[in-house]
């Protein structure tokens, strides 16, 4: 990981979610960034680069579910300072990869074909079974000078083909063909071990937490 997390790459990987999802930009929250998101269970988030009083202020002053408070941190630095309310969420990894990607001789799996589709200025590639079911499926969203990778999805019956890989390698053809070659994203456990072995380094935690609406 990075020393310092800069305010500048947090906010372009936060603009490329927003082009994805296709809801509004971020606003700057004092030392951070809120969006207004407007799902049922994702009302709003608020981004941190860093931890500080910023984010503790709002733990304290929030009290409504689905609201999600974001941070670049461990952790272990905020869970025994916020009200019990708060709930940790599965640990996310931002991860950059400001080089060509490394894939191994890939071709796409017998019996799949690809489907393109854009909006805004984000690309969309499906990979699809030959009985019209979708396999895999992933975005990229080109905003400032990055490639922000997002909704990277291999359904669980389609896993262990290579359909990721070589998801990835044509998402990176779209990026570099429209003159983007630096690469971020936030992935799961599962997900920051696949993106390892293509060349992408570990750029901060993505932390979690929310209130969740209570049965």
């Amino acid at each position: 990981m990075k020393g310092k997390v800069s305010s500048k790459i947090v906010e372009s990987w936060l603009k490329g979610w927003c082009l994805s999802r296709e809801t509004s930009f971020p606003v700057s929250y004092k030392s951070g960034f809120h969006v207004v998101v407007g799902d049922e269970k994702q009302k709003e988030r608020f981004v941190f680069p860093e931890l500080n009083d910023d984010f503790f202020q709002l733990t304290n002053s929030i009290d409504e579910p689905w609201i999600y408070l974001k941070v670049s941190t461990s952790p272990d630095e905020l869970i025994s300072k916020i009200p019990e309310r708060w709930q940790l969420q599965s640990q996310g990894y931002m991860m950059t990869c400001f080089h060509p990607m490394e894939f191994p001789d890939t071709s796409l799996a017998e019996g799949y074909h690809l489907e393109f589709s854009d909006y805004n200025t984000t690309f969309v590639i499906t990979i699809v079974a030959e009985n019209g079911e979708q396999a895999s499926i992933g975005r990229i969203s080109l905003i400032d000078d990055v490639a922000v990778y997002d909704r990277i999805i291999t359904e669980k019956s389609h896993q262990r083909k290579g359909l990721a890989r070589f998801l990835l390698k044509e998402l990176e053809k779209i990026a570099l063909s429209k003159g983007f070659y630096k690469n971020i994203l936030v992935a799961t456990e599962e997900g920051k071990l696949l993106y390892e072995t293509l060349g992408w380094k570990l750029y901060c935690l993505h932390t979690s937490i929310v209130i969740p609406l209570e049965d």
